[in-house]
């Protein structure tokens, strides 16, 4: 299983003091491949750009998805791929992992609502993650992070050492934060545009 696939199921499993953002798991989920790619070398690190460097298929559909989808040509930065690749992502993959409820249209859900929140079908997918996870992983509970799951032990947890995927995890968390930003002041919009139709 990948990165992609372990973060999945710790969203589902995992407690969380606030709602899983499905945006922003999309964009974690696009680093957590990216970080795969990385560690397997099919693509490299040019600065913060993105260079194809083997297309070896991995046996995972989504994640040799994501590897062909870096061309290179023109260079693209790790920042704007996450973006274009995490688009709808979290749906692909809550599908693939056989979520209870995939299919149905959520934009999040939460640990204090069981019942709405959807839940691995795989125990193979499930206890690998967990083993994971549990572990303390540093990629996982970095990018768990970003989507505002903490790790019992986060503040013990090491930064990866490799630069590169430190990078994409740095990357991961701004783009996240820029999101909650553009969800805030959409808000804002509408709550003003809200307010002129009432006083009409």
């Amino acid at each position: 299983m990948t990165t992609a696939h372990d973060l999945t199921v710790v969203s589902l499993e995992a407690p969380s003091e606030y709602p899983v953002e499905r945006g922003d798991l999309s964009l974690a989920l696009a680093g957590a491949e990216l970080v795969d790619l990385l560690e397997a070398e099919t693509v490299s690190l040019d600065g913060l750009l993105l260079r194809p460097v083997s297309p070896s298929p991995s046996g995972d559909r989504l994640l040799d998805a994501a590897a062909s989808s870096v061309t290179g040509e023109p260079a693209e930065s790790v920042e704007d791929w996450l973006w274009r690749r995490g688009r709808g992502l979290a749906a692909e993959y809550l599908a693939a992992a056989g979520a209870q409820d995939a299919g149905r249209r959520r934009p999040r859900w939460t640990v204090r609502r069981t019942a709405d929140r959807p839940a691995p079908a795989d125990p193979a997918a499930r206890r690998q993650a967990t083993e994971r996870w549990s572990s303390g992983d540093p990629v996982l509970v970095g990018l768990a992070a970003a989507v505002g799951i903490r790790h019992e032990s986060a503040d013990q947890v090491g930064d990866p050492e490799d630069d590169g995927i430190a990078a994409v995890l740095a990357t991961v968390n701004d783009a996240v934060v820029e999101l909650a930003a553009i969800r805030q002041r959409r808000s804002i919009e509408e709550a003003a545009f809200d307010n002129i139709w009432r006083g009409m």
